[in-house]
């Protein structure tokens, strides 16, 4: 799975420096610059950070001509393959979708020139407070899916499968529980998880399969530089596969960041469906079934973006994901209490929390 990543490019001091760990790639990244630049106008001394991300990209803007400016990727190609952003990249233009276009790749190198398609998240211009108040922003970004969703066609995209599935939720106890709780689970315990975990994926692969952009959340999602622009322009979408329809919506409405109260959920949701419906893509013709499927697909990411959060702070040094750990767990124990036949899994979170038992309706703020 894709680590939720915030790799948008955001507003960055005009020359601030750019670092290199090492000098050889340094000196390769000048001439590979020096060798795009002429055909886009690019002027070199004003490249400067636009953004990082969880993986080992990160992102940097270059100022062009006519006061243009450009991103470029630097992923060191021992640690990222570019190609199936390149790929994603085109399967969703053909599809409509307003995304950066790869101007230049130097594929051995890690090297990519893209289009600027902004400089602020869907985010950073959410209203939090007033969730109504972000109901046309989230019906732009329901739109950008339900048209990728669309363009869906078997056999295009790796399958998001059992195998998949399976190790995405084995983060759950491998980090949050066991490197980050210190909680091994042995015995009947380790049994109880592994049921439960079996339970999720086998309800999740029952959804019918589309094309899945599996990030698809607000830090991901652009506001266009051209007011004009009808379109969200969507970003970090390399890892896309072909599988459950419930994912993206659960993914945005849930997100990694950002906590709605249940009414907003249901809202956005309800709106994706009945869109869905009309464009003729395979949900649940009950909404009510269709939700309660979205409702396991959410879990399912929760329990490995957990997983994930402890990795990224205990393996790779960033600390600020697991800040966001108690919002997933909300996630976990609010769906887990809603299902007769995850009580068992309901049980376990609150022993390895030491927390009372959620109840109600609500997601609630964390």
């Amino acid at each position: 799975m894709s680590d939720p990543k915030q790799h948008s490019p955001g507003p960055a001091p005009q020359q601030a420096e750019v670092a290199w760990s090492d000098p050889q790639r340094e000196a390769a990244f000048r001439a590979w610059l020096a060798g795009v630049a002429p055909a886009h106008g690019l002027r070199a001394e004003t490249v400067r950070p636009a953004s990082a991300d969880a993986s080992f990209r990160r992102y940097l803007r270059v100022d062009g001509a006519d006061a243009a400016t450009y991103i470029i990727m630097d992923a060191p190609p021992d640690r990222e393959d570019c190609a199936p952003f390149v790929k994603v990249a085109g399967l969703m233009a053909e599809a409509g979708l307003y995304v950066p276009r790869v101007l230049a790749w130097d594929a051995p190198q890690g090297f990519m020139l893209l289009d600027d398609v902004g400089s602020q998240t869907m985010i950073e211009v959410v209203d939090a407070a007033r969730p109504a108040a972000n109901q046309a922003l989230y019906q732009r970004a329901v739109d950008a899916l339900v048209a990728w969703q669309l363009a869906s066609r078997p056999g295009v995209l790796p399958p998001y499968d059992q195998p998949l599935l399976a190790r995405e939720l084995a983060l759950f106890p491998d980090w949050y529980l066991a490197k980050h709780r210190g909680v091994q689970l042995e015995g009947s315990a380790r049994e109880t998880l592994e049921s439960q975990f079996r339970l999720i994926v086998e309800r999740n692969l029952a959804a019918p399969s589309v094309y899945v952009h599996r990030d698809f959340m607000p830090r991901n999602l652009m506001i266009p530089r051209d007011p004009a622009e009808p379109r969200l322009a969507v970003l970090d979408f390399q890892d896309a596969v072909h599988g459950p329809i419930t994912y993206d919506i659960a993914c945005l409405m849930r997100d990694a960041f950002l906590s709605w109260d249940e009414e907003f959920v249901l809202d956005i949701t309800v709106r994706y469906w009945q869109k869905a419906q009309k464009a003729g893509l395979p949900v649940d013709a009950d909404f009510g079934e269709f939700y309660r499927g979205v409702e396991w697909m959410g879990l399912q990411r929760h329990l490995k973006v957990a997983g994930i959060f402890a990795r990224l702070t205990l393996r790779d040094g960033k600390p600020k994901y697991l800040a966001d750990a108690p919002r997933f767990i909300a996630y976990i124990r609010a769906t887990t209490s809603r299902y007769r036949e995850l009580a068992p899994l309901a049980r376990l979170i609150d022993q390895v929390e030491g927390s009372d038992a959620v109840t109600g309706f609500a997601f609630g703020r964390v």
